[in-house]
């Protein structure tokens, strides 16, 4: 078994990238998405680069990976299952209740999110336990049972259990769930002790409703996928995302769909940081530009960030998930005009169906149509031919703005994407200056299908001096399939001063679970690590600061440097430390099954003169120049190791199109990334 398939599925496109390990050659095809139905796009796409490799088969795929919105769409779209709660008696309302914070402060017409759980289908158990772990009333079994009857009258798919303190004793939650399971056969039911053992009843409270909400959904799709695949003849373990950035078995995935979140784009995050830290460059930014957003993230030291949760349309998600901001703001992206007259770009999308003009069936204007106009984008087509574009339909809908503005269709076209390019750096300043890094210290690296198109105009926003465009940037986030390990997070909630003998004994817990996770998964022992955080703050604060453990024994050393790091860390994020009490609250441990991963081939440099590599010129509007510009259009694929192009010129191949502006001079690496020096 030869090949490594990795697939992901935007709101656009559906992505599969494939790997022969006999030859070392990556394989690229990208399809119109099924918003309907996912799993058709997949399986067309496989299908369809299966041919063109040369009528390979799927039964000779040793590795299958894929990384999926489905749930989170679900949520998105509350298209989720019909969902039961039982709390612990007196928190039937925490649901609505949550902090107490308005969405807007100075909004009076903002609206809370909807309660995934309507109230009659809120129940309550008299049981409680408090803050010490002390059992001060018991779950009576059969009150549980004469409420699992109520829910299932009521037809519901799914229960989420989340009892007051579970983290510290979760007995009472295990014991409700083994009666539901009783009950309510078929039902899926998720209990918050092992969705998110972690204090902060609202967050774990929210975290085990998302779960249980898109649960059945998310369990649905992988299960029928994993049976079409079957069919064609897989024969490989195929694996999801989390949004950790790791892999997962799909039957895993089924029991935890809240960790997956971030499936989609968090692999991009790990390829990119892979591909980046080989060529040189261990500190980055990623750019993820797709139809509907754009994702960007921080990597140092040629490890990605990582965030403990998020929001996603106002509700809280607590999981392990790398630290990517998401924004509005895509290649389907929809222009329009405010009351006050000016010109917005997004959130709304044209999405895959309609998509945007040029492709045919939409009539609103969009960033990709914008593109189309200025002759960016290639005005004839796209995907090597694959998909005609319609330019006067593009041109059509950007005049739909144009005229209200009192613009040209080309000066509203470039105002379309100044918008856009705006929107974009300032998602970028959220995970950098706003969190105490300086983005003039990292270099971009653009993917996703319209990543490259923008990414040296957002590197001159920021005063970025480098960018680095990977071999198959359209394809990211399916190639950095093939490059990601399988990963699970273990956690516990134990507040306590950091001691030598309390630390040891907690993380020997995680460790414990770590290992026997491991070995259900057939890890062997030599692929096994672990990594160690402890989530720290000063005693009489409310948030925390996560804290990476030294390797190796736990010691009175590893408490001293424990202690120093979270004192740089705070004087860096807040900008002072202070010699006041610290306290440990929650211990973090990451399991890691190491897999053989996709080899970056290095190819040596040769002649600087990319002159075989044109394959025409264009007129390119290009306001830095004065108007329309005479560019060359380079065949990505021609282009070999040691070329060196200037611009203004366009790059043009199967999966992106990458522009280069007057001043910029881009060089093909050893690893045939564009690595571009950024004019002035």
């Amino acid at each position: 078994m030869t090949l490594r398939i990795g697939v992901d599925t935007g709101g656009t496109f559906t992505d599969v990238c494939a790997l022969d390990e006999q030859t070392g050659r990556f394989y690229v095809r990208k399809v119109s998405s099924t918003p309907d139905d996912p799993g058709r796009a997949i399986v067309t796409g496989v299908s369809e680069l299966l041919a063109e490799i040369g009528g390979r088969d799927l039964a000779e795929v040793g590795y299958f990976a894929h990384g999926t919105t489905v749930g989170t769409n679900a949520l998105l779209t509350g298209r989720g299952a019909r969902t039961g709660l039982l709390t612990t008696a007196g928190f039937r309302d925490l649901l609505e209740l949550g902090r107490g914070r308005r969405p807007s402060l100075y909004d009076l017409q903002a609206d809370k999110p909807a309660a995934l759980v309507p109230r009659d289908l809120r129940l309550e158990v008299d049981e409680r336990v408090r803050h010490d772990g002390r059992v001060e009333q018991a779950v009576d079994p059969e009150q549980v049972r004469a409420l699992a009857r109520r829910l299932r009258e009521q037809d519901v798919e799914a229960v989420a259990v989340c009892f007051l303190y579970s983290f510290v004793h979760p007995e009472h939650e295990r014991v409700v769930e083994r009666i539901l399971a009783e009950e309510l056969p078929g039902v899926h039911v998720s209990v918050s002790s092992a969705v998110l053992p972690e204090f902060r009843e609202y967050e774990r409270l929210s975290t085990v409703v998302v779960n249980a909400y898109i649960g059945p959904v998310v369990a649905r799709y992988l299960a029928r996928l994993r049976t079409r695949l079957g069919e064609l003849g897989l024969r490989a373990t195929p694996h999801v995302t989390q949004s950790n950035g790791g892999i997962i078995p799909f039957e895993a995935a089924e029991r935890m769909p809240s960790r997956m979140v971030l499936s989609g784009p968090s692999t991009g995050v790990v390829g990119a940081a892979e591909i980046a830290r080989a060529a040189g460059y261990p500190d980055i930014i990623t750019f993820d530009v797709g139809g509907t957003s754009s994702d960007v993230s921080l990597v140092q030291d040629g490890v990605p960030k990582v965030a403990n949760g998020t929001e996603i349309d106002g509700r809280p998600v607590r999981a392990p998930m790398l630290d990517i901001h998401t924004v509005g703001a895509g290649g389907g992206s929809i222009a329009w005009i405010d009351a006050g007259g000016a010109l917005k770009v997004g959130p709304g999308s044209a999405g895959a169906d309609p998509g945007p003009a040029c492709y045919g069936r939409g009539t609103e204007p969009t960033v990709t149509d914008a593109n189309v106009v200025l002759q960016v984008l290639n005005p004839e087509y796209l995907l090597d031919g694959q998909m005609k574009i319609d330019a006067g339909a593009a041109r059509a809908a950007v005049s739909t703005v144009a005229g209200p503005l009192g613009m040209d269709v080309l000066d509203a076209a470039q105002g379309i994407v100044r918008v856009i390019t705006a929107n974009m750096a300032r998602a970028i300043r959220v995970i950098s200056v706003q969190r105490g890094y300086d983005p003039r210290d990292y270099v971009l690296v653009p993917f996703g299908g319209a990543g490259p198109l923008h990414a040296v105009r957002l590197a001159r926003e920021l005063g970025m001096r480098t960018v680095l465009v990977p071999e198959t940037p359209g394809a990211q986030c399916a190639a950095g399939l093939l490059m990601t390990d399988i990963r699970a997070d273990f956690l516990r909630t134990h507040i306590v001063r950091p001691e030598e003998s309390v630390v040891s004994a907690v993380f020997a817990e995680l460790e414990s679970s770590a290992t026997a996770w491991l070995a259900e998964e057939g890890v062997p022992a030599e692929r096994r690590r672990t990594e160690r955080w402890a989530e720290m703050r000063y005693a009489g604060q409310n948030y925390e600061l996560p804290v990476q453990l030294p390797e190796g024994e736990i010691t009175a050393d590893t408490i001293s440097q424990l202690a120093k790091r979270f004192a740089a860390e705070h004087e860096r994020m807040y900008g002072y430390s202070a010699e006041e009490e610290v306290q440990i609250v929650t211990f973090r441990l990451r399991a890691v099954g190491e897999v053989a991963r996709a080899e970056l081939h290095r190819a040596p440099l040769g002649d600087a003169d990319p002159s075989a590599a044109v394959r025409a010129t264009r007129e390119v509007y290009l306001p830095e120049s004065g108007g329309f510009t005479e560019c060359p259009v380079y065949d990505r694929r021609l282009l070999t190791p040691g070329n060196r192009i200037e611009g203004p010129a366009i790059v043009e191949q199967m999966d992106t199109t990458t522009l280069l502006l007057p001043g910029d001079v881009a060089v093909v690496d050893e690893l045939r990334n564009l690595v571009v020096t950024v004019g002035a």
